[in-house]
C-alpha cells in the first residue's frame, strides 16, 4: 500500500493556461523521485481520447500524464467525459462507457450533476488508495460563479479531496494580474485556504524582469509565488485539443510527400498523426481548403465524432469533388475510423446516435455501408498490417458497423478476422494510431521516389525523452521542493 499523501492539484485562470502540461510534468518529476503519482480529472471536455487495456474510454490527456507517470491509465483518472458531437451537444462518457447525449445547457444546468460528483467522489477514492499522491487537474477557470455551485471538477473537488492548489496563470496572453488576483478574489474564504501557491506560464523573455511583478502578485494575494515558466518550443508533449491544428505545417515542401489531413469541424484522436509528422521523408499539413488537397501527394481523412455532419461539410466545402478528382488520379486516400465510414457507400444513423439525418451518400469510393449502433466499440488491439507477418498496435473507439457489398480485400487481420479495406491506392480501418507503427509508415510511403533517411524514429523512446526534458524544466522553474513539503504535512 502507498503511503498516503496529500494530494496536489493545478486549477487555471482560463482554459489552455497549460494545466494539463504542468500536471503531466509533475507526474515524471514525482516519479523520477520515487513516489508513485498518478492523474485525475473529474471532469474533461475533449474528442481526443483513449482506450483503457479493458476496453474503456478516458481523455488523451490523461493517457499521457499517466504515461509519463509510467503506469497503465484507467477511467479513474477521469471518470467523466464530455465530446461534443454537435452544436452545444455533447456525448456524456461515465466511468468509460457512454451513458447519452446532452445539450450544454441540460448538462450544466441539470440536475444529474449531484449524481455524476458522486460517481466522481468513487473514482477518486479508488485511485487514492492505490497512489500517493494523486495530482489533480482542473478544467478551465475556478472563479465561473454562474456555474459553480454544480461544479464537479475545480474548487469543489478540490475540497473534497483536501488538495494543496496550485493556480496556473497564462502570462502570454496577457492581463496576469487582474486574472491571478481576481481568480483568488472570487474564491469562499475556505476555497482560498487551499490555494498554496502560484505558478506563472508560458514566460517570454528575460525572467528576471519579472521579479518585481512576481512579489506584487504575492502583495496583492497573499500567495507565494512558486515559480514563473518559460515558453519552450523545443518539449513536445501531445496536445489535447485541435486548436491552431489549421496553421500547423502548412508550407508545402517540393523534398517531401506533402500529406494533407483534412481538418475536420468534429475532427477526433488527431494525434493518429504525431508520429507521422516526426517522419523526416514527410510534410504533414491540416487543411479545409479544396486547392490545398491538389497539392497533396497523400489525402487522409481522420476519425470523427459526428460523421455524417462531417461528410455534409466536406461537400459544401468542395472537398468531397477534390477527394473524387484525387481518387481518378490514383492518389493515396486514407480513411480512419470515422474517415473510413466516409469513404463508403452510405452512412446511417437510424438510432440518432450522432445525428438528427437519417442516412447520407458517402464518397463511394468504398463499396461499404455504415450504420450507427447504440454501443460503442471501444478496445485496444494487436494486428498485423496487409501482408505483413509484423505486430503492430493500436486501439478502436467507434459506435459504427460497417458492412460491405462484396468480399472485402481486408487491410488488418486482428485475431484471424479481417478489418478495414484495401484497394489499390485507397484503404480504410477502423485503428487508432495506426502510424504509431514505423513499419506502416514504411509501407505507406514505399511507392515513392525519395531521398533515404533513416526510418529508425522510436516514437516511444521520444515521448519518454520529452517527459523527462519536461521535468527537468518544470524543476529548473518551480519550486519543486516546497509542493513536496506542502504534500507531505
Amino acid at each position: 500500500m502507498a503511503k498516503k499523501l496529500r494530494p496536489m492539484m493545478f486549477v487555471g485562470t482560463g482554459s489552455d493556461v497549460g494545466k494539463s502540461i504542468i500536471v503531466t510534468g509533475l507526474c515524471r518529476i514525482l516519479k523520477q523521485k520515487g513516489y508513485a503519482p498518478a492523474p485525475f480529472k473529474a471532469q474533461n471536455m475533449s474528442l481526443n481520447s483513449f482506450v483503457t487495456k479493458d476496453g474503456l474510454e478516458l481523455g488523451r490527456a490523461q493517457a499521457v500524464q499517466a504515461e509519463a507517470a509510467k503506469i497503465d491509465c484507467n477511467t479513474e483518472m477521469n471518470p467523466v467525459l464530455l465530446k461534443p458531437s454537435g452544436a452545444n451537444k455533447s456525448q456524456v462518457i461515465l466511468h468509460g462507457k457512454p451513458i447519452g447525449d446532452q445539450t450544454a445547457r441540460a448538462y450544466f444546468l441539470g440536475n444529474n450533476k449531484q449524481y455524476l460528483f458522486e460517481e466522481v467522489q468513487k473514482a477518486f477514492k479508488k485511485l487514492n488508495n492505490s497512489y500517493a499522491p494523486i495530482v489533480l487537474e482542473g478544467a478551465g477557470s475556478i472563479s465561473e460563479l454562474n456555474l459553480k455551485h454544480r461544479d464537479i471538477v475545480n474548487m469543489r473537488m478540490a475540497q473534497h479531496a483536501n488538495a494543496a492548489v496550485y493556480l496556473v496563470a497564462d502570462i502570454d496572453r496577457g492581463g496576469v494580474f487582474a486574472s491571478v488576483y481576481g481568480s483568488i478574489a472570487l474564491l469562499e474564504e475556505d476555497e482560498r485556504k487551499l490555494i498554496k501557491g502560484i505558478i506563472v506560464n508560458k514566460f517570454r523573455g528575460d525572467i528576471s524582469l519579472f521579479e518585481e511583478g512576481r512579489k506584487m502578485l504575492e502583495e496583492l494575494t497573499n500567495v507565494p509565488v512558486l515559480g514563473v515558466v518559460p515558453f519552450a518550443k523545443d518539449i513536445y508533449i501531445e496536445e489535447e485539443d485541435s486548436l491552431g491544428l489549421e496553421d500547423k505545417h502548412k508550407q508545402f515542401s517540393k523534398e517531401k510527400i506533402n500529406i494533407a489531413v483534412i481538418l475536420l469541424p468534429y475532427i477526433s484522436n488527431f494525434t493518429d498523426f504525431n508520429r507521422l509528422e516526426k517522419d523526416e521523408r514527410v510534410h504533414v499539413f491540416y487543411t479545409r481548403s479544396a486547392e490545398d488537397l491538389k497539392k497533396a501527394d497523400i489525402i487522409m481523412i481522420p476519425g470523427s465524432k459526428n460523421t455524417i455532419a462531417d461528410m455534409q461539410f466536406l461537400r459544401e466545402a468542395s472537398l468531397a469533388q477534390e477527394i473524387l478528382n484525387a481518387h481518378v488520379q490514383k492518389k493515396r486516400i486514407i480513411g480512419i475510423c470515422g474517415g473510413f465510414q466516409m469513404l463508403g457507400t452510405s452512412i446511417s444513423d437510424p438510432h440518432h446516435v450522432e445525428n438528427d439525418i437519417q442516412t447520407i451518400p458517402g464518397l463511394g469510393i468504398i463499396p461499404a455501408h455504415t450504420t450507427m449502433a447504440a454501443e460503442k466499440t471501444t478496445k485496444q488491439c494487436q494486428f498485423t498490417f496487409k501482408a505483413s507477418d509484423i505486430v503492430c498496435s493500436g486501439y478502436e473507439i467507434h459506435m459504427g458497423v460497417t458492412t460491405f457489398e462484396a468480399k472485402q480485400q481486408p487491410l488488418n487481420t486482428i485475431n484471424g478476422h479481417a478489418e478495414g479495406y484495401l484497394s489499390d491506392h485507397c484503404w480504410g480501418t477502423y485503428i487508432h494510431g495506426i502510424f504509431d507503427n514505423s513499419s506502416i509508415i514504411d509501407e505507406l510511403l514505399s511507392d515513392f521516389d525519395i531521398q533515404e533517411t533513416d526510418t529508425t524514429f522510436d516514437y516511444k523512446a521520444y515521448k519518454e525523452e520529452n517527459y523527462d526534458k519536461l521535468a527537468a524544466h518544470l524543476t529548473k522553474h518551480i519550486a519543486i521542493d516546497q509542493i513536496i513539503k506542502n504534500m507531505e504535512l
